[in-house]
């Protein structure tokens, strides 16, 4: 049976539309495409975060690709460490980039705790950027997060002794469903580093963020570890608000 030319025309574009569909989330996935792409001159700081699974790092080659400031993986909980943080901290300080380290929180173990282990793992050095709290859903905590009151009582022992060991607030990363379940119109006077991989972000209670991460799947030349892919981010001001940011 032979469909009438309109039929064919419409199969045709829809099948069409959905291979175009396909190629650019394949393009997307492969880190070809960004959905994000920041101006340079409206962001001129751009840095990266990273972990072990980014191996080891040629930290002159990486900062020679635009990169300006690094938040390197120390902890996790109460007890894990990075076990390439103190690799990845000296080296990313002798290439001449910011550096910064972060923790992973944990919803399972006191904040007084994995501040313990972050004091134990991280110099105090009043060159470093602040320590940043990494606090998202992770394995079951997706779908059934922890209560909103423990998670802030927790953060709130967490942020309070390191901000009184460093000298310095520390800095809260986190996506924005976590940050309007935890943060939003609280902990006043810390700086958000939010997480948004498809737009611009916009925080529900028209807080301004400090730290954009704009993409997770970026490739940048100088690292061979497992992960193929690094995270991008942006510092929400100029150079010189940039060079005065926490000195």
């Amino acid at each position: 049976m032979r469909w009438p030319g309109w039929k064919r025309w419409v199969v045709g574009g829809v099948v069409f539309a959905l291979a175009a569909v396909l190629a650019l989330a394949g393009l997307l996935w492969e880190g070809v495409v960004q959905a994000n792409n920041p101006s340079r001159e409206r962001y001129p700081v751009w840095g990266v975060d990273v972990s072990r699974y980014q191996g080891e790092i040629d930290w002159p080659v990486l900062a020679g690709q635009g990169i300006e400031f690094a938040y390197i993986k120390a902890t996790e909980g109460s007890s894990s460490i990075d076990p390439r943080f103190a690799t990845n901290l000296a080296g990313a300080t002798a290439a001449g980039l910011r550096v910064g380290a972060y923790h992973f929180f944990s919803f399972e173990s006191p904040g007084a705790t994995q501040a313990d282990n972050i004091i134990r793992t991280v110099p105090v050095n009043t060159g470093m950027l602040p320590v940043a709290v990494d606090l998202e859903f992770y394995d079951d905590f997706w779908t059934n997060p922890a209560p909103v009151a423990d998670v802030r009582r927790e953060l709130v022992d967490l942020l309070d002794r390191l901000a009184a060991h460093y000298g310095t607030a520390p800095i809260i990363y986190t996506t924005v469903d976590v940050y309007n379940r935890y943060i939003a119109g609280t902990f006043p006077g810390i700086d958000i580093w939010i997480r948004d991989i498809w737009r611009e972000p916009t925080l529900a209670d028209g807080r301004a963020w400090r730290f954009w991460q704009f993409s997770e799947r970026f490739r940048l030349e100088g690292y061979s570890g497992e992960e193929r892919y690094i995270d991008l981010n942006v510092y929400a001001g100029d150079r010189s608000q940039w060079e005065q940011y926490r000195r």
